[in-house]
């Protein structure tokens, strides 16, 4: 999914003159499964970024049997179309930090226009309407396998879209995907991405086996290290993890390797681009890149989003989600400087001890909450309940106060946020947002539990 803005960033790092990067872009494949949708104002950009866990190419056909032994990708019958990796990448007006947040594919998400279904998983949502959509041109006469495979992919895509857009209720204005492949076809193509882990890993169902610490992956480890969920203690949450943390080794060696001018690579590039990925009609991708040269600059951070407990669905492992909460979290990463005065935040004191409340209390108002009550109580765990409208309030206050569990309810009043102060809360030192690891917001440099290595490659588990 990556590809296709790489292949544009190592052009203006190269140089290359414009007309020339545009020759070496033609075939990039478009797509119109964006047509009519909201759009941002202001001069902000969102972009989806798509990974399609296929074996096939584009026209329908089984990617050869030798690609997929290389990918560790089972016979080819495995996988079907879901979307196992979606980013929403936030590039500001005027500049900044770009933000990303990655959606967790199990996440169960209302979806539209899927004949007997209003829920799913939302990375089912590509796949559900590619097989209706086919299903109809079928019964219409259409037999053609890269017709079928083409029309039902956009089905797909723009099912993916909407769904993404609802769920997290903001406009998309650009999308990528790349299939299975271009994991493994962009690492080769960089000459191999850098990555560290934590612990040594080994998983016959994605073919990782790897030791602890710094490696350089080629193309199949690449892959098997971006698909592992077997073995990691969080699953599906720790892929995504690894996923994030691929994407910034590749932003750091754009940044830092000077080995682009070599135009043998710079094609690989191009090739991979062409080959791999789908990319929105319309979009300048050199425009694009010089609206985006933060990317390659380490000024992008990654939070994945939060869940809220896992249960079964038609004998299925689901993601449950807070949907509020989950805009909340959107709102809050990609608009860090919400209006003030916040909500009002009541604190309930159950350390035992003098002076917590007042402190937490000082910091909250420091950042434009405004005072609530303050009462002494016994028995309590440390957490941040919320009342209606305060979501967004309520992520930001547990964030500066390391990383709270967030709860809405109830018997919290619309427009409050109360902190519960247990007899283990300890106020951060210093207590500063950027520093703290809030389920809303979690960097990749580093990831949860996560540390930097010397090199500035993120180290994940």
């Amino acid at each position: 999914m990556f590809a296709a803005t790489a292949s544009a960033l190592v052009l203006v790092c190269t140089g290359i003159a414009a007309t020339t990067a545009g020759r070496l872009l033609d075939g990039v494949q478009t797509s119109d499964a964006l047509a009519g949708g909201a759009r941002s104002t202001g001069g902000a950009l969102n972009i989806l970024l798509i990974g399609l866990d296929s074996r096939k190419d584009q026209d329908g056909a089984m990617l050869p049997p030798e690609i997929l032994d290389r990918l560790h990708a089972g016979d080819g019958t495995e996988g079907g179309y879901n979307t196992n990796t979606l980013i929403l990448l936030h590039l500001p007006a005027g500049g900044g930090r770009a933000t990303a947040v990655s959606i967790p594919r199990d996440d169960y998400v209302a979806v539209r226009g899927i004949p007997g279904r209003t829920h799913a998983k939302i990375k089912e949502a590509y796949g559900l309407a590619k097989f209706h959509a086919e299903t109809a041109l079928r019964r219409q006469g259409v037999t053609d396998r890269a017709d079928l495979e083409s029309r039902g992919r956009e089905a797909g895509r723009g099912a993916t879209l909407r769904t993404v857009r609802d769920f997290l209720d903001v406009p998309i204005d650009r999308f990528a995907e790349v299939n299975l492949a271009g994991f493994y076809d962009l690492a080769d193509a960089l000459g191999g991405v850098e990555v560290c882990l934590n612990h040594p890993v080994r998983d016959s169902y994605s073919g990782a086996d790897f030791p602890a610490g710094r490696q350089v992956l080629d193309g199949a480890r690449a892959l098997a290290f971006v698909r592992q969920r077997h073995g990691l203690t969080n699953g599906d949450l720790d892929r995504t993890h690894r996923q994030q943390a691929f994407l910034a080794s590749v932003t750091h060696k754009l940044r830092t390797a000077g080995t682009f001018t070599d135009l043998g690579q710079l094609g690989a590039l191009i090739e991979t681009a062409r080959k791999d990925v789908v990319v929105s009609a319309g979009w300048d991708l050199l425009a694009f890149v010089r609206q985006a040269r933060d990317l390659t600059g380490g000024n992008l951070e990654f939070s994945t989003l939060p869940v809220e407990g896992f249960a079964e669905v038609d004998g299925q492992d689901v993601n449950e989600v807070d949907v509020e909460k989950v805009r909340a979290a959107v709102r809050q990463v990609f608009e860090p400087a919400a209006p003030v005065p916040r909500s009002v935040a009541d604190v309930l004191d159950a350390s035992g001890r003098t002076g917590p409340a007042a402190s937490v209390a000082d910091l909250l108002k420091q950042h434009g909450f405004r005072d609530g009550s303050a009462r002494h109580t016994r028995g309590k765990r440390t957490k941040v309940d919320y009342g209606p409208g305060a979501a967004a309030d309520a992520l930001l206050a547990a964030k500066l106060l390391g990383g709270l569990p967030v709860r809405a309810t109830g018997s919290v009043a619309a427009g409050h946020v109360l902190v519960v102060l247990g007899a283990d809360f300890r106020l951060p030192h210093p207590a500063n947002p950027a520093e703290s690891t809030g389920a809303a917001d979690t960097p990749v440099a580093p990831p949860p539990d996560g540390t930097v290595d010397g090199g500035g490659i993120p180290c994940v588990d």
